[in-house]
């Protein structure tokens, strides 16, 4: 036998007759139960999504009610502000806002593992470490994240309202399920996905002590569960794009090796530049020999996290620092900064928007 339930959002009024008016009329709410019938003291009223209890003589303060709809320009006779009878106030704001990127508020930023900045407990239980405290004002959080004990993870089908997103496995490996894009796979150690927007996916299970490296373009994104789709599901459509984008799914195992934009570096092109048009590039160089010389860049945000070996990392008016595995730098455009010191097991993992930009040799700084 099936317990129906239903749930209301009681809120105090002090004349059901003159609230229902502005709550049906003007906002457009369906009128489901009231009672008792000569003197109504109270009035259920569904829609939008929300059921409401309005009631006379209730003790609670008159709250805030909003109302998301694809046009607010022809609800409310346009108006995003009201206030009801009873003294609740009405928001009326778009369904689906358009994604904005704020404009980069450069810096030259560092942040190092042993400044032990805050592990802070975040979605389904994972821990955080903010890599770009400033977040460039808005326009990219770069996460480090870890679970200690592995097993299944307790994630449900999810999306984000994105316009990048990158998820880099450091240490460990993961199991991981997307739309469109066949069975569940495991991303191991050195490999790397690209989530485009709003794309269906989850997170399955993952190893003891795995780590990874989350970026996400705005800094600050909607993550909506997603209670209908199961995945895997049953279309398999490689080619898809999603806003624009591809799913990008990038192997260790089956990269080639090629010359960096910086001297005595080699790096591994994931694809992700092609995958989103040029939107961001993901590399992982590795030190091979001599002087790096002293560089700088054109693009927008450059990041890097240092996952093996040790460098010294020189910018132009800024004390040098010693960089080790678990280190992140931002570099701004035009500043001329130098690699040196490096370590021959050195490995960075650089993300860069845009995709393509040009670096250009300084005259050195020292």
């Amino acid at each position: 036998m099936n317990n129906k339930t239903e749930a209301e959002v009681r809120i105090a009024s002090s004349d059901v007759r003159q609230d229902l008016p502005f709550f049906t009329d003007t906002l457009g709410f369906r009128l489901e139960k009231i009672f008792p019938a000569d003197d109504p003291s109270v009035a259920v009223l569904s829609g939008h999504g929300v059921r409401l209890r309005i009631e006379k003589g209730a003790m609670e303060p008159p709250g805030t009610l909003r109302i998301l709809t694809e046009d607010p320009a022809t609800f409310a006779a346009g108006k995003t502000e009201l206030t009801a009878p009873n003294g609740m106030r009405i928001e009326i704001a778009q369904l689906r806002p358009p994604l904005q990127i704020p404009v980069t508020e450069h810096a030259f930023l560092v942040r190092r593992l042993q400044d032990q900045a805050p592990w802070v407990i975040g979605r389904a239980g994972m821990q955080y470490r903010d890599l770009i405290p400033s977040r460039l004002g808005g326009s990219i959080i770069a996460s480090h994240i870890r679970i200690p004990d592995g097993g299944p993870v307790p994630d449900m089908v999810h999306y984000h309202t994105i316009g990048f997103q990158l998820i880099y496995c450091y240490k460990g490996w993961v199991d991981l399920v997307y739309e469109d894009q066949g069975p569940e796979f495991r991303l191991h150690a050195g490999d790397c996905v690209i989530q485009p927007p709003e794309i269906r996916h989850r997170v399955l299970y993952a190893s003891d002590n795995i780590e990874v490296i989350e970026i996400g373009v705005p800094a600050e994104h909607i993550t909506t569960i997603d209670h209908e789709m199961e995945l895997p599901n049953d279309t398999i459509n490689r080619d898809r794009k999603f806003q624009g984008q591809n799913f990008v799914h990038h192997k260790q195992a089956e990269a080639n090796r090629a010359p960096f934009r910086i001297p005595g570096f080699t790096h591994r092109d994931t694809g992700i530049n092609t995958g989103t048009n040029g939107l961001a590039s993901v590399q992982v160089t590795k030190f091979e020999s001599g002087i790096p010389p002293t560089t700088s860049h054109g693009g927008d945000i450059l990041f890097t996290f240092v996952m093996e070996g040790s460098m010294t990392l020189r910018g132009a008016g800024q004390p040098a620092v010693e960089l080790s595995p678990g280190d992140a730098f931002v570099i701004p455009p035009k500043m001329a900064t130098r690699y040196s010191d490096c370590s021959a097991d050195l490995e960075l993992l650089e993300v860069a928007l845009p995709g393509q930009f040009e670096t250009t040799i300084e005259p050195s700084s020292d």
